[in-house]
């Protein structure tokens, strides 16, 4: 094979090459997918980091019951990166109908797609908005899932007080606005630095730590009826726990077994947690005809080649918004 037929034929993936820090990140060769009857194959042009990225080749991902593993990316012994893309539609299983090659189109769920190209179930696709940008289309669903998840499992609707913690995240942001366009009042924790974006996206901003239950019934115009904790830790779940009378209005998406003991909804897909499939993958078409609408943050943008540089960002802590590799 002459060196231009093989360029034709190869194409880029990030890949861990053991389980440990950023480090162990590596750009290999691989071929350009065939689909499957029912999938297709989407040349990527963004794809969203997230935590759960590094944290499943870290070793420090917590446990994950089995019919969930697929899910959360851990049917390999070593994890393919990559949960969540846009990208244009290249080819075509025998038995998909209604995507066409050169369709823009948002995948997720989807495994590996920290690469040039990227295989996936034609369930996965849906329609990308001509006037979404990429790095936004590659880094919306999985924290706008769970973000709709979040509000449905602790019931918020108009009228309600709903108190998220960490509420300039990524999913936080999208809590936020979902939650005030659905006529709730938001009170939202954050640093004092992120004060002004939460009041941009429709949240009264509280500053986190000790005093909170002060600052946030002090804000509060009644009872606070909901809570969604984005952030994790004790003080997260102790507010929660003493501001919202009903622990079935409580949720987590950072939740551990303290979380599971305390009766609250604990989202995710550990032991006793609700992993919420059905409803995340319901909520992506609303999700993608209202993203526009949506303020989708975006922290910074690296070429696939950076992925491990992405990684280190992540792990440092950055400003709000999502991180987004380019290939």
């Amino acid at each position: 094979m002459s060196s231009a037929q093989e360029l034709t034929t190869k194409a880029r993936a990030v890949r861990p090459t053991a389980y440990g820090t950023p480090d162990v990140l590596a750009i290999v060769s691989t071929p350009i997918p065939e689909p499957a009857a029912d999938e297709v194959v989407v040349q990527v042009r963004a794809a969203g980091v997230n935590p759960i990225d590094w944290k499943l080749y870290s070793g420090a991902f917590h446990k994950v019951d089995d019919e969930h593993k697929d899910s959360a990316g851990l049917a390999d012994d070593l994890p393919q990166l990559g949960l969540e893309c846009a990208g244009v539609v290249t080819a075509i299983g025998d038995e998909v109908r209604g995507i066409e090659v050169g369709d823009e189109v948002i995948v997720y769920p989807v495994t590996g797609a920290y690469a040039d190209y990227v295989t996936a179930p034609a369930t996965s696709l849906i329609p990308k908005p001509a006037d979404l940008g990429w790095p936004e289309a590659g880094s919306l669903m999985l924290a706008g899932t769970t973000a709709a998840h979040a509000l449905h499992a602790a019931g918020v609707g108009e009228g309600d007080t709903l108190l998220v913690h960490g509420g300039a995240g990524s999913v936080g942001s999208l809590v936020v606005q979902l939650a005030a366009a659905a006529g709730a009042t938001v009170i939202a924790t954050a640093s004092a630095r992120n004060h002004e974006l939460l009041r941009d996206l429709g949240a009264i901003p509280v500053t986190y730590g000790p005093g909170l239950l002060d600052r946030v019934r002090g804000a509060a115009p009644g009872p606070v009826t909901a809570a969604i904790d984005c952030a994790g830790g004790d003080e997260a779940l102790d507010a929660s726990l003493e501001l919202v009378s009903d622990r079935q209005r409580i949720a987590s998406i950072v939740a551990t077994d303290r979380h599971v003991a305390a009766g609250i909804k604990a989202l995710g897909y550990g032991p006793g947690q609700d992993a919420g499939t059905e409803l995340r993958e319901a909520a992506r078409a609303d999700l993608a005809s209202r993203a526009t609408e949506l303020r989708i943050l975006i922290n910074a943008v690296y070429p696939l080649s950076e992925a491990a540089q992405a990684h280190r960002a992540g792990l440092a802590g950055h400003a709000p918004g999502k991180l987004v590799l380019v290939p």
